[in-house]
């Protein structure tokens, strides 16, 4: 998290999701912003089979309980594959081994692209950020969460809309 801007620092957090995270800052301050959700808007297919692949890691399921997984995992609607920090590198496979990478290189496996032309615009708004009440003020009094009011895979409450 010490820098360039534009790389990837994913961690581990509760001991079993991994989370990603783009680093914001220049060389020694370290700061970066959490990616708390993306919307899908195609690969819907192999961010289901990457889930599952994930949820085989980790739970060590056997067959039946995978085959209710894999199930569900067709049922789930697409705005909620990667609605989560560690849905979202469940669903792209990211796991610590991507630390370091730069998203910004347009050449990257994975990176931060700007949208299509005549794409729909986000409605950026601030919130508060989620699940840090037991950090007390300060931090619970900033509005750090950016969220595209748009959007219904914005994880955690939703954003108000903005119009």
């Amino acid at each position: 998290m010490w820098g360039p801007p534009g790389i990837a620092y994913v961690y581990l957090v509760y001991g079993m999701y991994d989370c990603l995270n783009v680093v914001t800052e220049p060389p020694g301050r370290p700061a970066a912003l959490l990616i708390r959700a993306v919307e899908p808007l195609e690969g819907m297919d192999a961010m289901r089979a990457a889930r599952l692949e994930a949820i085989r890691q980790r739970r060590r399921a056997d067959e039946a309980r995978l085959e209710a997984e894999r199930d569900r995992l067709l049922r789930l609607p697409a705005e909620r594959l990667a609605r989560g920090p560690g849905l979202i590198t469940a669903a792209f496979g990211i796991d610590r081994s991507v630390t370091g990478l730069d998203l910004v290189d347009p050449d990257s496996p994975i990176r931060l692209e700007p949208p299509e032309p005549g794409a729909r615009p986000p409605e950026p708004v601030w919130t508060e950020r989620v699940g840090i009440g037991y950090a007390g003020s300060p931090w619970t009094e900033h509005r750090w969460r950016l969220v595209d009011a748009s959007s219904r895979s914005v994880s955690g409450p939703p954003a108000p809309r903005v119009r």
